[in-house]
């Protein structure tokens, strides 16, 4: 997220407006709704997760343990076992 100047964005009667209940601090402003971006989608990262997800599951079909999955990629049985539950469920 970047920060940019107020002065150069909004005009002058609206920023002493705003000055009326936030004068020298910090504020957010959100997104519009339809603006809005899913997780992972600026940098790609859903789809690697995705891909990464259903190698696990491909592994566990030809008969890799939970265990041996958890080692190899980093991650607890439980992960693991919530991973294959999900793509069970989405087949």
């Amino acid at each position: 997220m970047g920060y940019k100047k107020v002065i150069c964005v909004l005009p002058s009667d609206l920023l002493m407006a705003v000055q009326q209940y936030v004068d020298g601090e910090y504020i957010y402003i959100p997104r519009k709704a339809e603006n809005k971006k899913q997780w992972g989608e600026l940098k790609n990262s859903r789809h690697q997760l995705d891909k990464r997800n259903l190698e696990i599951y491909a592994k566990y079909q030809n008969g890799v343990s939970v265990k041996e999955l958890s080692l190899k990629y980093y991650l607890s049985p439980k992960t693991i076992y919530k991973i294959l539950s999900a793509i069970k469920k989405s087949s």
